[in-house]
C-alpha cells in the first residue's frame, strides 16, 4: 500500500510517501526566513508560499521516492485544525489528485497525526509496543494529554484553556528581543543558563485536573521585564531569564504528563509537537519517566514539527483498519478538534 500525505496546517508544506509503514520519501519546505521579518506567522504569505511550493516539492518527492502518481494507492491531507487559507491550499491539492488518480481520499486531523509520530523511525513502525500510554501533544498552537487505549482509539483527557505551551515560548521571547522562531531561540541561550535564578508561576501545576493555562507565566514575564529593565540588557542575566521561563513550563508539562499516566494506570508515556525538540523537555521527561517507572517513545525532532509522514503513516494505519474514506466534496476544518 502506497500512501500520498500532505501536510499543509501552517507555514510548512510537507509531502510525504509511506508504503506498508516505512517511510520512503518526507519533503519539507520551511517559511522562517518569510515570517522572521514579521515575528510570526502571517497567514496571507504562508498561503501563497504553499501554493508556490507545491507542485516543485510534489516533483522532488517523486523522484526521490523512485515513484509516479499512478502507482500511489490513496492520498491523505490535513484537513484541521489549522490556518483555514493555509489547509485549503493542501486539502484541495489532496482531493484534486484522488479525484484525478480515482483513488480513495482521507482528510487527517493533524493532533491525531501527532499521537502516532513516536513510532515514525525510519523502519516498520510497531504500533502495538508501547500501547496503551498517554501522550503530551506541545506546540505553538496546542498543549494536549491525551490517553491512548490503543490503535486509533483514544480519549482527550486535558488542554490548555488560553495559551499553548509553544505560543507562551515564542511571545516571551519577542518580549524580550529574541528573533523569530523564538522557542528554539530560548531552548539555546537557557543551556547556558541558571534555571533557578528568577522565580516564575507554574500554572495550574497543583490542580486535580490535566488542563494547562500558560497565559498567566507569560504575563509574569512581562510584569518582570518592566520591573527589571536592567535583565535584558545583560547577555548573563537574558540566558538565566530564559533558562527560569523554560524550567518553568517544563515542569507543569513533565509533572502533569506523569500525574496523568499514574491515574491512566498506563506504563508507557509519549510526546509530540513541535516544542518536543525542546532539550530541557526531552532530558526532563526521560529523568521523570525512569523516576516513575515508565517507559518513554519521544518523536524525533524532524517528526516533531509539522511533517507529512505522520499524516501518511496514521492514513494508512486508518485504511488497513477500513476507515472510511472522506468524501472529495469535504471542506476543512480549522477548528477540528480531537476527540
Amino acid at each position: 500500500m502506497i500512501i500520498l500525505g500532505i501536510e499543509t496546517s501552517c507555514d510548512e508544506t510537507s509531502i510525504a510517501i509511506v508504503s506498508d509503514g516505512r517511510i520512503r520519501a518526507n519533503v519539507v519546505s520551511s517559511q522562517v526566513q518569510i515570517h522572521s521579518e514579521y515575528g510570526g506567522v502571517v497567514p496571507e504569505l504562508a498561503t501563497r508560499e504553499h501554493l508556490r511550493n507545491f507542485l516543485p516539492l510534489a516533483r522532488s518527492l517523486l523522484e526521490k521516492a523512485g515513484l509516479i502518481t499512478s502507482e500511489v494507492d490513496a492520498v491523505a491531507a490535513t484537513q484541521g485544525p489549522g490556518l483555514p487559507n493555509a489547509l485549503l491550499a493542501g486539502f484541495k491539492a489532496a482531493q484534486s489528485l484522488a479525484f484525478a488518480l480515482g483513488k480513495p481520499f482521507l482528510g487527517i486531523n493533524h493532533h491525531e497525526a501527532h499521537l502516532y509520530s513516536p513510532w515514525i523511525k525510519g523502519e516498520i513502525a510497531d504500533f502495538s509496543a508501547f500501547q496503551p500510554n498517554v501522550s503530551l501533544i506541545v506546540s505553538g498552537g496546542h498543549t494536549l494529554l491525551v490517553h491512548v487505549r490503543g490503535l486509533l482509539d483514544h480519549v482527550v483527557l486535558g488542554s490548555t484553556i488560553d495559551d499553548a505551551a509553544g505560543e507562551c515560548f515564542d511571545k516571551v521571547a519577542k518580549l524580550i528581543g529574541l528573533p523569530y522562531p523564538g522557542g528554539p531561540e530560548i531552548d539555546r541561550l537557557a543551556a547556558e543558563g541558571n534555571p533557578r535564578a528568577f522565580d516564575f508561576p507554574r500554572p495550574m501545576l497543583r490542580d486535580a485536573n490535566d488542563d494547562f493555562s500558560f497565559a498567566g507565566l507569560k504575563t509574569s514575564v512581562r510584569y518582570f521585564v518592566e520591573k527589571n529593565p536592567e535583565v535584558i540588557q545583560d547577555s548573563r542575566k537574558i540566558r538565566d531569564l530564559c533558562a527560569s521561563v523554560q524550567a518553568a513550563i517544563v515542569e507543569v508539562l513533565v509533572q502533569k504528563t506523569v500525574r496523568a499516566a499514574k491515574r491512566a494506570k498506563v506504563r508507557h508515556i509519549t510526546a509530540s509537537g513541535g516544542v518536543t525538540c525542546n532539550r530541557a523537555l526531552r532530558q526532563e521527561l526521560q529523568l521523570a519517566c525512569q523516576r516513575e517507572g515508565f517507559t518513554l517513545l519521544l518523536a524525533e525532532p524532524k517528526y516533531c514539527t509539522d511533517n507529512a509522514a505522520m499524516i501518511a503513516v496514521l492514513a494508512e494505519q486508518k485504511m488497513r483498519h477500513h476507515s472510511p474514506a472522506t468524501s472529495l466534496d469535504a471542506e476543512v476544518a480549522p477548528g477540528l478538534a480531537l476527540v
